[in-house]
């Protein structure tokens, strides 16, 4: 396949459709080779993969009104071809429209033929009819409007209709469509954030400290290869939202301190609390995927850790040494990834309530498990990266009422936390909309001794 940024973008999506696949692993590898060395083509696919994916639900609704047949029966290939079409000509202006809907009627010769005449007669409607579209009422059905208009499915819309009112849940809609911040922490280990700042700067690359994270910086040059600076290779920085910064210096980590980080993956909250502990103590770090321990280990390496060893094990059968064995646990679950989504805009359109109930299941389960773990006099954080009642409060909620010798603390300013993160009940929150982070929830709890 010729390496067009709008060819990839369609296959890419299409694997994303097909597979269950994630965006940004396919993205990172399309973008780690030379195919795309151009900045101007790296940006164009990234743009579309992420762009397409966070419209789709316009983009869909688009389609239905110019299709004359049935527009939910065409083929996931055929219609990512006009989504990504229909988006360049709606959403960007750096792309001439008759390129657009050439390159899409090209695309879809070379993998949909029989589809080629509709690709080209729809785009070119679109163009004459992109001021006729008529859109759901607001005033009539709020719900849909706001799902369709601001492309996000319905349950979630009406979901935060009732907890936020309408101003705020079109709020939350707009944020989780607004492209990202590249966010960094800077490896205290290795670097201050006023060093990292001048590194940076010395390979032309600009960035301004995080709003809430002592740690934290924005690049304003997202299309940068950040994994080609001198200043990653060094282990100054790491990719990381500034809300997910914030969770290691709640649990506030001492030097010399024995702790667990239970679902570590890929080791983000991992390397930070090893930053925040100075390299002296030790920190378990323990997941069921091989694959990621050993990516967080080659990471370790780079960002000069030293104190962290990984264990394979389920987190729901751990070995009898861990109960009551650490100063402090870490819980970063596994959850709906709500608060992601203008990062991970693929999760809106796979996910169903149930599936919220699924999550907070398993995380009742592995928050008992965790407790078993802290010492008596230790700390146990509980964090995710989603905002839902059933998977914050609730599942704080079972482990109190199960367990008498757990007492929530109130995190407070003291820990480094901004007073603002802080709700009325001393629960850590934050959201896209209100604070330009992703969407985290937290909880501190101490083991009574």
């Amino acid at each position: 396949m010729k390496n067009s940024p709008r060819r990839l973008a369609v296959e890419i999506l299409n694997r994303i459709d097909e597979a269950a696949a994630y965006a940004e692993p396919l993205l990172d590898a399309a973008l780690s080779g030379t195919a795309f060395a151009n900045p101007h083509d790296r940006g164009l696919l990234t743009e579309l993969v992420y762009g397409t994916l966070r419209m789709r639900g316009r983009l869909d609704w688009i389609i239905g009104q110019l299709y004359r047949g049935d527009a939910a029966a065409l083929e996931t290939r055929v219609r990512n071809i006009l989504r990504t079409g229909l988006y360049q000509l709606w959403y960007t202006d750096r792309i001439p429209p008759f390129a657009a809907v050439n390159e899409a009627v090209g695309i879809a010769r070379k993998t949909s033929p029989a589809a080629s005449g509709l690709v080209n007669a729809l785009l070119r409607t679109a163009l004459r009819k992109k001021d006729a579209i008529a859109w759901p009422d607001m005033a009539k059905d709020p719900e849909k409007a706001i799902s369709v208009i601001h492309s996000h499915p319905r349950w979630l819309v009406e979901r935060w209709l009732d907890e936020f009112g309408i101003n705020e849940t079109i709020a939350i809609c707009r944020a989780n469509n607004a492209v990202p911040p590249l966010a960094l922490r800077v490896n205290s280990l290795k670097a201050s954030r006023e060093q990292a700042v001048a590194a940076l700067a010395q390979e032309g690359l600009t960035v301004e400290p995080t709003a809430f994270s002592p740690d934290g910086l924005l690049l304003a040059s997202p299309a940068v290869n950040l994994r080609e600076t001198a200043s990653w290779r060094k282990g100054l920085i790491r990719i990381q939202d500034e809300a997910s910064q914030l969770i290691a210096l709640l649990l506030s980590p001492e030097p010399g301190e024995n702790l667990l980080d239970l679902c570590a993956g890929t080791g983000g909250k991992t390397l930070h609390l090893a930053a925040l502990m100075e390299n002296r103590g030790k920190i378990m770090a323990v997941d069921h995927h091989p694959g990621k321990l050993r990516l967080l280990r080659e990471e370790a390496v780079r960002l000069g850790v030293t104190i962290v060893e990984t264990q394979v094990a389920d987190a729901l059968a751990l070995p009898e040494t861990f109960r009551g064995a650490f100063d402090s646990v870490l819980l970063d679950a596994p959850c709906s990834g709500l608060g992601t989504l203008r990062r991970n805009p693929e999760i809106r359109w796979r996910l169903a309530p149930a599936d919220l109930i699924k999550c907070m299941q398993i995380q009742k389960r592995l928050l008992r498990s965790a407790a078993d773990c802290v010492r008596p006099g230790g700390r146990l954080i509980y964090s995710v990266c989603t905002a839902t009642p059933e998977e914050n409060e609730a599942v704080i909620e079972d482990l109190l009422n199960g367990r008498t010798d757990f007492t929530l603390i109130r995190s407070t300013a003291a820990q480094g936390i901004p007073p603002a993160l802080i709700d009325d009940a001393g629960l850590f929150r934050t959201f896209p909309h209100r604070h330009g982070t992703d969407g985290f929830f937290a909880a501190l709890l101490i083991r009574n001794a």
